[in-house]
């Protein structure tokens, strides 16, 4: 709007105006922007000094010059505008951290003070974001503040005991309440559990009724979104997620499963996802990966028998490409029968994503593929930071 008043304005320059007229315009300029008046005051000199230039009738040349000039404000004057603003989100922000981080150490208190057992979640998420981010927070929590690890009652699924390590010394499966489809539908509206949701509760209720707690406290998913939503929003960096978390591979299970499966082999997951979609050119790629990969030893798909989300696993077969048996995976033993089985693998390729965060937080080696960049890279650098910093395996 502005742009356009001051171009009108120089427009009228064009015809017949006196230097008088020409001193409004400029007495409009100054007071448009306030906040930028240092600015302001050089340029408006520069103007001064063209308007003594001009002849009572305004040269095309010195008009042109002008409007150069008026422009030259306009553009000092947006720089200067968005400067103050970013400043000002920037204080915002950090305002906004330092209330989240009061908060959280408030409520952290209270944990303290109470001495109740804790659930820890329930989690219902990505594998990805339980892996990178849940878990690690958790175990900073708990070492930080001297959480005894038998208040601890930690509620996954999929039997992923093991990722947490001693902190799980009381762990419940949300697979021993619920059937995949259930879970399936419940979940799909909402993988990210920034609040305590209708399906945390329902799954809290069963889980309470089958332990005798009494009164307990919840460590919910929601307090790690809020510290951790300015790196995911690309306003932190990955130190705001390193304040608050502590990282550490996953300790390889001697699941009966290995017993059935060849001393050496490459584990494989693909499955089809908004990054790698069922299309005929990925079908034939997972198709040559495995081929390829199948000649020069055994791979284990380490696939599932049913859903859980919307992912589809793509298949392959071969001469040396060994599937699971179903009958070892449950729905409640699942995620501990895939990493045990690429725990003890070679290396794993598959579908980007959290299986391929799974791999080098056991040690193993993983080469992921997509085909779509849909994904937020961040997540990806971070894990490699990661996988850096605690050794033994790479993505």
């Amino acid at each position: 709007m502005e742009r356009r008043r001051l171009s009108h304005l120089v427009a009228r320059l064009t015809g017949r105006w006196h230097l008088q007229r020409l001193s409004a315009v400029e007495e409009k300029i100054v007071k448009f922007g306030h906040a930028q008046r240092d600015e302001m005051a050089a340029q408006q000199k520069a103007i001064d000094r063209l308007a003594k230039m001009l002849p009572t009738r305004a040269s095309a040349a010195s008009v042109h010059e002008l409007q150069r000039r008026m422009e030259d404000l306009q553009r000092s004057f947006a720089h200067q505008d968005r400067a103050f603003a970013e400043a000002f989100e920037r204080a915002r922000l950090l305002d906004e951290q330092g209330m989240d981080d009061r908060r959280f150490a408030r409520r952290i208190g209270e944990l303290m003070r109470n001495k109740r057992p804790i659930i820890v979640r329930p989690w219902t998420g990505e594998v990805g974001f339980e892996l990178l981010y849940w878990v690690p927070f958790v175990r900073w929590v708990v070492t930080t503040y001297g959480i005894a690890p038998e208040r601890l009652l930690v509620v996954s699924r999929g039997g992923v005991r093991g990722w947490y390590g001693e902190l799980a010394a009381r762990y419940a499966d949300v697979f021993s309440y619920f059937t995949p489809e259930e879970f399936r539908v419940a979940t799909q509206e909402a993988k990210k559990q920034r609040l305590v949701g209708k399906f945390d509760t329902v799954v809290l209720k069963r889980v309470l009724a089958a332990h005798d707690l009494g009164r307990v406290d919840l460590l919910h998913p929601g307090m790690m979104y809020r510290l951790f939503m300015p790196f995911w929003r690309e306003i932190a960096t990955m130190s705001r997620v390193e304040q608050y978390a502590t990282y550490a591979r996953i300790a390889a299970s001697d699941d009966p499963v290995l017993r059935e499966l060849p001393d050496s082999y490459v584990a494989a997951r693909f499955y089809f996802s908004d990054c790698f979609p069922d299309t005929p050119a990925n079908r034939a790629l997972v198709d040559s990966i495995v081929g390829t990969i199948s000649r020069q030893m055994p791979v284990v798909l380490a696939n599932t028998p049913f859903a859980v989300d919307d992912h589809r696993d793509a298949q392959a077969a071969g001469g040396r490409v060994l599937a699971i048996d179903p009958a070892h995976m449950p729905p409640e033993r699942n995620l501990a029968v895939q990493t045990a089985v690429i725990a003890r693998a070679r290396a794993f390729v598959g579908t980007y994503g959290g299986y391929s965060y799974l791999a080098p937080f056991c040690g193993v080696p993983a080469i992921a593929f997509y085909s779509v960049p849909t994904f937020k890279a961040h997540h990806l650098h971070a894990a490699q930071r990661v996988f850096e910093r605690i050794g033994g395996g790479s993505v």
